[in-house]
């Protein structure tokens, strides 16, 4: 994974739209970048839910939230509208940003080993540069952490 005080990688990659987003269209924001396995899936809901719920707070702080998965957009889509998620999700099958952050990784999971997204999260700054590595995350818990780190 990518150490605090280094320069976050830039990207273009489309949203749930279809549309092309990069982080550097956000410069003079932060940016919480989450990294999650697959849309639909309870874990995954639930951190997606957790910072829709904390979405106002996120916005009075001048933060946006941007989760990272290699669904598809058609999927994106779905699930942003199923449960009416207010922030950009960004569909990266060919796993280019996934590697990029290091969040692309081995997994074990009953005694089977895979590759895949490990839960995580990084804190942008204004500038560009990783404020905050939160590996291996908890999907409840997320969105209160990063709040509380940007309410210090």
């Amino acid at each position: 994974m990518l150490e605090v005080g280094t320069k976050a990688p830039e990207f273009t990659l489309p949203d749930q739209d279809g549309n092309p987003v990069s982080l550097s269209d956000f410069l003079g924001k932060k940016v919480v970048l989450y990294f999650y396995p697959r849309d639909n899936t309870p874990g995954c809901t639930r951190q997606a839910c957790a910072f829709a719920g904390a979405f106002a707070q996120f916005k009075a702080l001048n933060t946006v939230v941007i989760g990272v998965s290699k669904d598809s957009t058609a999927s994106h889509r779905k699930f942003a509208d199923k449960y009416t998620l207010p922030f950009t999700l960004l569909s990266d099958p060919e796993l280019t940003v996934l590697q990029a952050y290091g969040v692309w990784q081995e997994k074990k999971m009953y005694g089977k080993v895979s590759m895949g997204v490990v839960r995580s999260t990084y804190l942008i700054d204004e500038q560009g540069m990783i404020q905050a590595v939160m590996p291996k995350v908890k999907p409840d818990t997320n969105a209160a952490q990063i709040l509380e780190l940007l309410n210090q």
